[in-house]
């Protein structure tokens, strides 16, 4: 039991121990009365016993011995008592078996005096029997009911009242508990997503959740205020490096002659071109659209980007009819990056990178399978593959590469709510797995 209250979230497991703590204080509680009042109960019961049996005592002894079997009949009939005389031959049990037993005899013993015996059974019937001499004959009186060191059970609805206030109550004060906890989850969740406009209420009459609240409204401030410079100070680098960039290109066109020099420091200018842009994906600020998206059009639409066949051919396997949700440019940015990463390292030496891209409906999720047929890379190293600037072993990796592209692809899935998973694929190659949330 306890295990499966570790695996509830705060709500239940806050309530499940309040219950129980209530339920068993509830118990003890009861247990105690009833230990506490049963013991004055009892002694009160045998002292109404003594009473009633000074009662018969004194009607039968200012009797004759006719009459007192004609009054020993009427004592019976309606009563709760049972009168018989007592003879030699009775056979009869002392009420000592417990301390308890022992206290109520010896109760009627000093109320009745030293005369007097009480018995538990009387020739093999049971009863708490009390035996007094009236005149020269003794008698045998046996109450109705013995007196019990126990109180009744507890009334069924009795018991109903005490667990619905029990759960009610735990409920309350699971919920009063796990109000600010729950509001200090969503804020941070919020924040996971890049909003930091997120406020904790600062008034609260906690003092301690009152100074974590304040704690981390403060914390968003400065996280909102390092996401805005850390936005401008891109956008400026952007600015300030693509612009030589873009005068290197033009002096390039206008004063080199050499094709084949030409050639190259163009390449070499589109490939900082590009290490730029990757450098902007991946501080991208986290703002997203969610809506439905058809897996095969963006699948299609990304690969006209990537027409030439010497260097790559993707096959699109995708049914028209998938629809996941997502935001379109983080999509798009997850396929240009796979792509891209298959066109550099997915193939062998001299050859075209081939790639198949297919995906199946499971459920409330679509998976998507992007694969080539590369060399691959080792085992140890696949856990790495999404760190920013990783690079690994020399058969996937270029001097062009930024190391950022699956890194960008891994925090765009994030943004989407998808899963993403690499592995070797068997028979060769790389294989790309990502789990989308499916679109009705």
């Amino acid at each position: 039991m306890i295990k499966r209250l570790v695996g509830l979230n705060l709500f239940w497991r806050t309530f499940a121990w309040l219950a129980l703590l209530l339920a068993g204080a509830g118990l003890g509680w009861l247990t105690t009365f009833r230990a506490l009042e049963a013991e004055p109960r009892a002694l009160q019961a045998a002292q109404q016993l003594g009473d009633l049996v000074l009662l018969s005592q004194a009607a039968l002894g200012h009797v004759e011995a006719i009459e007192r079997v004609i009054l020993i009949k009427s004592l019976e009939q309606g009563a709760a008592v049972k009168v018989r005389v007592a003879e030699l031959r009775d056979e009869w049990q002392s009420y000592d078996h417990s301390p308890f037993e022992r206290q109520i005899a010896s109760a009627l013993i000093r109320r009745l005096g030293s005369e007097t015996f009480v018995a538990r059974s009387v020739n093999g019937e049971a009863g708490l029997w009390v035996r007094f001499q009236a005149g020269r004959d003794a008698f045998w009186l046996r109450a109705a009911q013995e007196p019990s060191a126990s109180l009744p059970a507890p009334r069924i609805w009795w018991l109903m009242i005490v667990a619905g206030a029990t759960l009610l109550g735990s409920a309350l004060i699971a919920g009063l508990i796990n109000r600010p906890l729950r509001a200090l989850s969503v804020a941070a969740h919020r924040i996971k997503e890049g909003e930091y406009d997120s406020r904790l209420d600062e008034h609260t009459l906690t003092s301690e959740i009152r100074e974590v609240n304040r704690g981390f409204n403060r914390m968003a401030q400065v996280l909102a205020k390092l996401e805005q410079d850390r936005s401008i100070m891109m956008a400026g680098i952007s600015h300030d490096l693509r612009t030589p960039l873009a005068r290197l290109r033009l002096e390039l066109e206008m004063s080199v002659n050499d094709e084949a020099a030409k050639q190259a420091m163009a390449q070499d200018i589109d490939q900082l071109d590009a290490v730029i842009g990757k450098f902007m994906d991946y501080a991208r600020p986290g703002e997203r659209t969610d809506q439905a998206l058809a897996l095969s059009d963006a699948v299609a639409r990304e690969a006209l980007a990537f027409r030439d066949a010497k260097q790559i051919r993707i096959h699109n396997r995708v049914a028209p009819d998938l629809l996941v949700r997502g935001d379109p440019t983080e999509l798009a940015r997850v396929l240009q990056n796979l792509f891209e990463n298959a066109r550099r390292y997915g193939h062998a030496p001299g050859e075209a990178a081939d790639v198949h891209v297919s995906a199946l409906a499971q459920g409330a999720e679509v998976l998507l399978q992007v694969r080539d047929h590369g060399p691959g890379v080792p085992r140890d190293s696949l856990p790495e593959l999404t760190k920013p600037f990783y690079r690994g072993d020399r058969a996937r990796t270029a001097a062009s590469g930024s190391g950022l592209g699956l890194a960008i692809v891994e925090k765009s899935l994030a943004r989407m709510g998808a899963q993403l998973e690499i592995s070797n694929a068997d028979g060769g190659g790389l294989q790309t797995k990502i789990r989308f949330r499916r679109a009705n």
